[in-house]
């Protein structure tokens, strides 16, 4: 349900999957074909990641429109919304006066692998960028969530369009931060905006983790070994030092690891996943250290930022 006028541009990236002829035949099949465009997407250009240059023509196509719109929303083709979300996210735009509204996509989280990481997934994200950071108005932090941003369209040209972080792996984050200068901007979650993305192994997961992760330590050598003992540290100690310590070192080990594993329940609960998996933090950290690791070595190889075939690693680190 959405009262105002609604239509969609779908980027067909070169799928091979039939996304041009399922898209169509589901617009048909609601009678809403004439609301739907489908754009082939042409080659990737020199300096740009794949998925910012399929953006980048959908949103050419909306500025050579004869009527401009109030907002854009951008979204992935693995994402579902349901209820009256939409309509939401503008009213909260509206209302506040935002230059972005941004949807975290609750993932799947069904498979083992899928069960063990991703919670944590968006643990650390909130590590990283507090959602209460980025939607005060006083703080500079920018962030957004890709699956789903809703940009007031004036806000996204006067802060240079897709195109002044064309190169960006972390596009989500980069374009907050854009759309911040232009307006208070907005971060939260939903029920009713799903990824569908299944991610059956550990590999999967880690590929995803992987793509970027290198590019979030600005490609530093310093910052990374920086990281991986920082993580050691807050993660790995306490464990160790609970478990082989002895006296009030060992108490206080064991209680920062109850301590983590308590921060990390109201995630786990929104994902519908045992507490147990708390305690097991500090392994899930593990895992992250070594995608983390992997990301720098593909970087290294020249295939970081591999997504869907395509290696990114020099478009990125030359931004």
């Amino acid at each position: 349900p959405y009262p105002g006028a609604l239509s969609m541009i779908l980027v067909d990236d070169q799928s091979q999957d039939g996304t041009s002829q399922i898209a169509s035949e589901a617009a048909a099949t609601i009678g809403a074909s004439d609301r739907l465009t489908v754009l082939q997407g042409r080659p990737l250009p020199s300096g740009w990641t794949g998925k910012l240059w399929a953006v980048k023509q959908g949103l050419t196509l909306v500025e050579s429109g004869a009527t401009q719109p109030e907002y854009v929303l951008l979204t992935d083709a693995d994402i579902v919304y349901s209820g009256d979300v939409l309509m939401r996210l503008v009213a909260r735009a509206q209302n506040e006066k935002l230059a972005m509204t941004s949807i975290m996509a609750k993932l799947r989280c069904e498979s083992l692998a899928e069960k063990y990481l991703i919670p944590a997934f968006i643990f650390f994200f909130g590590m990283l960028y507090p959602f209460g950071w980025v939607r005060s108005r006083t703080r500079a932090t920018g962030a957004a969530a890709g699956g789903c941003i809703l940009a007031r369209w004036d806000a996204l040209k006067n802060a240079g369009g897709i195109e002044a972080i064309r190169g960006s792996l972390i596009d989500d984050c980069a374009l907050g931060v854009r759309l911040k200068t232009q307006g208070p901007v907005w971060l939260g979650f939903s029920q009713n905006v799903v990824s569908v993305r299944a991610s059956d192994t550990v590999g999967d997961v880690g590929q995803m983790i992987s793509r970027s992760a290198y590019a979030q330590l600005h490609y530093s050598p310093a910052l990374l070994i920086g990281t991986m003992f920082a993580m050691t540290i807050v993660f790995l100690a306490p464990v160790l030092i609970s478990l082989f310590g002895h006296g009030l070192a060992a108490v206080f080990a064991a209680a920062a690891w109850l301590l983590m594993a308590l921060a990390f329940q109201p995630t786990l609960r929104y994902y519908g996943q045992s507490a147990l998996w708390g305690p097991a933090l500090p392994a899930i950290a593990v895992a992250y250290m070594v995608f983390t690791v992997n990301s720098a070595i593909q970087h290294f190889q020249g295939r970081g930022g591999m997504w869907k075939g395509r290696a990114q690693a020099q478009v990125s680190s030359s931004q």
